[in-house]
């Protein structure tokens, strides 16, 4: 008679039989683990194991794993670890000296620390692998810091992370200050389970972590209740039959945690969770991408490649990646091939990917060659950390016209250096013919938004109406149309509230904060019992300022329940002086002025050189009627940042406040110097003159050469006083100009007739 076994009498047989082997069950070997070299950060944590536990059972995974540069994140310094040379070297150059020694076993750095002179400091642990090694160094209180000079792994040198002037001790971006601060800036990716454990009293640090780099246990989540799973037991006892009970569902969100330019949202993210529940991602911003999509800043992958159709096609990251070794599962070309076949797979029936596309008839270069492979195209380079190549995700064609009117990069000319765009559009030309140039593309309209041009608000709401769009792209333009269009744009984003696109209803979170307050709440009130959680916590915030939240009535319940999402996301970043000041200013838009206070000393103690904070304090002061204070609080902050125009033209405005007009008119003359471009510096610097009887040099102030494209504030500033002064030639240039901004306004029309009629009777 034939036996019939269910599948959990089949997972446990092969466990015995590893047992018999020599690879017992994790538990039953549990006891006969050896100490791991010692690191104080090492913790067990409620729900996890041992990481040495999973290799038992899963020895071919671990072995994989353990080539990847996952498992190389992070390490104890030793001489296994440490790649870099030690042995009495030295880095001089951008301002900045060290040397690098070895003694008594331990590796040490001797550079300028907190304090400004030059001291010895142990080297804890490495940190990352290639084609970079940096190394991090206690500074006390449970501080790690990351040195800002690391080891370039292919040129076996040391170099310098900076950019520009080396930053002074004390400030955020010294290596010892809070932008290079391991528990702050990079502990939620390079190790297991970590825990920042931040103790806001005392300003220091209790962190820890299962393991101290990437683990079996940092994708598939604790494995306390898999090994419970695990140990021999009668089938009747067992509560589930699968080999992955207990353990998380691993999906592209598990890699997106960490490949992703993000703000964690939770303080106890655990595997497997939504990615939007968990995290809060950043847009397209001019800062961080380049008008057409393409990765400017270090944004790692999602932003990137949410916006391809493969991600809307349902590629995952699995699809190209190995997921323990991390490559990729095919060379070369043979990894696109999988699904850009001459014929169309099955899969992607909706998204035909299948074309006759690894041929010389389409890539124009030889066979085998660079230029031939589908990512020297497709997925361009660009250099972060000064020696690290990563590629786009975003899967772009080649643009060379774009590169051309915005600057973007192209994988045309990046190869072929020393050739023009218009050489790589031209030939692109004989190639295909010209219609590549009118490819849909999102670069008109995210470049005009960006040098703030009113006439790219139709082309984003175009955007936002495509639905062949990604929900990052409609996010990003709904939030760009706002901040350009105002009140405007309230329609706008009430209907992008309504997208099935959780990134869009971010977008839309986001953009509100660029509506007039007493509009926000019927524009996007309903996202306050948004289903994910960063959509929760933005709307929060866009409602902060709203004073009608005492007739919330249905949604009053509703916007605590968000408030509350927002502590815990203010919780979970307890250390960052940024959000704490961000939530000052929160708490002081929903009356509460003594809170508000004290959140904002707290970000100022967190990063005594962020202005922000003292921005913030300081306007928190004026607004409850202390104008001493709030000027003494911006002299703080200037003397501290003295090249900040906007600390400049703070102060100045304070001291306007308090009657001291000689000190403020200086203050704004420098914000002027410091910022030349800014419209409001100018205009409220030739005001303040021109009140003290200052008035020629109050219109010095506007050049009549840069009238075109000025702000119509400012043209009216300038016509003001040229008027005053009957410099009626000057004054005809502003008004000129400001006739084209505003060619129905006849006021505008009659003042350009006259001023011209003066020019003819003087002649």
């Amino acid at each position: 008679m034939r036996a019939h076994f269910s599948p959990l009498a089949m997972v446990r047989a092969a466990l015995l039989i590893c047992g018999m082997l020599g690879l017992a069950p994790a538990t039953a070997a549990a006891e006969d683990l050896t100490p791991l070299a010692a690191d104080p950060q090492i913790a067990n944590h409620a729900g996890f194991v041992d990481e040495r536990l999973c290799s038992l059972c899963h020895a071919d995974q671990a072995a994989a794993f353990a080539t990847s540069h996952h498992a190389k994140a992070m390490a104890v310094a030793s001489d296994a670890t440490v790649l870099a040379d030690f042995n009495d070297t030295s880095y001089e150059g951008n301002g900045v000296t060290a040397s690098f020694f070895r003694k008594d076993r331990q590796f040490y750095v001797s550079i300028e620390g907190p304090d400004g002179k030059q001291a010895d400091f142990v080297v804890k642990y490495t940190f990352a692998y290639e084609p970079l090694q940096q190394y991090l160094i206690d500074l006390g209180g449970g501080k790690l810091q990351t040195l800002d000079i690391a080891w370039d792994t292919k040129k076996r040198e040391w170099f310098w992370l900076g950019a520009g002037s080396v930053a002074k001790p004390g400030s955020t971006f010294h290596w010892t200050g809070p932008f290079y601060r391991w528990n702050r800036t990079c502990i939620d990716c390079h190790s297991t389970d970590p825990q920042t454990n931040f103790r806001s009293e005392t300003h220091t640090y209790e962190s820890s972590y299962v393991a101290t780099s990437i683990g079996c246990q940092s994708c598939h989540g604790g494995g306390a209740k898999h090994v419970e799973w695990a140990k021999p037991q009668s089938e009747a006892s067992a509560a589930a039959s699968l080999p992955r009970v207990g353990l998380s569902e691993v999906s592209m969100d598990t890699c997106l945690a960490c490949h992703s330019r993000r703000t964690r949202l939770v303080g106890d993210y655990k595997p497997g969770g939504s990615f939007l529940d968990n995290f809060s991602p950043a847009m397209l911003r001019s800062d961080l991408y380049f008008p057409d999509g393409q990765v400017l800043d270090e944004v790692f992958e999602y932003g990137s490649f949410q916006q391809s159709k493969m991600a809307r096609a349902g590629v995952t990251c699995f699809d190209c990646h190995r997921p323990h070794e991390g490559g990729v599962k095919a060379v070369g070309n043979a990894l696109c091939t999988q699904c850009h076949t001459r014929d169309a797979p099955e899969r992607f029936a909706l998204n035909d990917p299948s074309g006759a596309f690894d041929t010389p008839t389409h890539t124009h270069h030889a066979e085998g060659s660079s230029g031939a492979l589908c990512a020297s195209c497709h997925m361009p380079e660009r250099t972060y950390m000064k020696v690290d190549p990563r590629r786009d995700h975003s899967f772009v064609i080649p643009r060379p016209d774009l590169s051309e009117m915005y600057g973007t990069p192209n994988a045309c000319t990046s190869c072929h250096e020393g050739k023009t765009n218009v050489w790589a559009s031209q030939t692109l030309d004989k190639w295909f013919g010209a219609g590549w140039r009118n490819r849909p593309t999102i670069a008109h309209a995210f470049a005009g938004a960006a040098q703030n041009d009113a006439a790219s608000i139709q082309a984003l709401r175009a955007l936002v109406g495509d639905g062949k769009q990604a929900g990052i792209v409609k996010g990003s333009a709904i939030g760009e149309m706002s901040r350009l269009a105002g009140a405007d744009a309230v329609a706008d984003v009430k209907a992008a509230t309504e997208n099935v696109d959780p990134l869009v209803r971010l977008g839309a979170a986001e953009a509100a904060n660029n509506l007039p307050p007493e509009v926000r709440l019927d524009t996007i009130g309903r996202l306050l019992g948004d289903k994910t959680r960063a959509v929760r916590v933005a709307a929060a915030r866009a409602l902060g300022s709203t004073q009608s939240l005492d007739f919330l009535g249905d949604q009053r319940r509703d916007f605590d329940r968000a408030v509350a999402d927002l502590k815990t996301y203010v919780e979970a970043n307890a250390d960052v002086a940024e959000t704490q000041s961000n939530y000052g200013t929160f708490l002081l838009e929903q009356g509460h002025p003594l809170e508000a206070e004290k959140t904002l000393r707290k970000a100022i103690d967190l990063d005594p050189g962020l202005p922000g904070a003292r921005i913030n304090l300081a306007e928190l002061y004026r607004a409850t009627g202390d104008g001493l204070k709030s000027e003494q609080t911006y002299a703080e902050a200037v003397a501290g940042n003295p090249d900040r125009a906007d600390l400049r033209f703070g102060h100045g405005l304070s001291l306007v406040r308090q009657k001291a007009t000689a000190e403020a008119i200086g203050e704004l003359e420098m914000a002027v110097q410091l910022d030349p471009a800014n419209a409001r510096y100018r205009m409220t610097a030739a005001v303040a003159l021109d009140s003290v009887g200052r008035t020629e040099e109050a219109f010095e102030l506007f050049d009549p050469a840069q009238a075109t494209g000025a702000d119509a504030n400012l043209l009216n500033t300038a016509i003001q006083i040229g008027l005053k002064l009957r410099r009626y030639a000057e004054t005809l240039s502003f008004a000129m100009a400001l006739s084209r901004l505003q060619p129905d306004d006849q006021n505008v029309a009659d003042l350009v007739r006259q001023l011209l009629a003066v020019g003819e009777d003087n002649k």
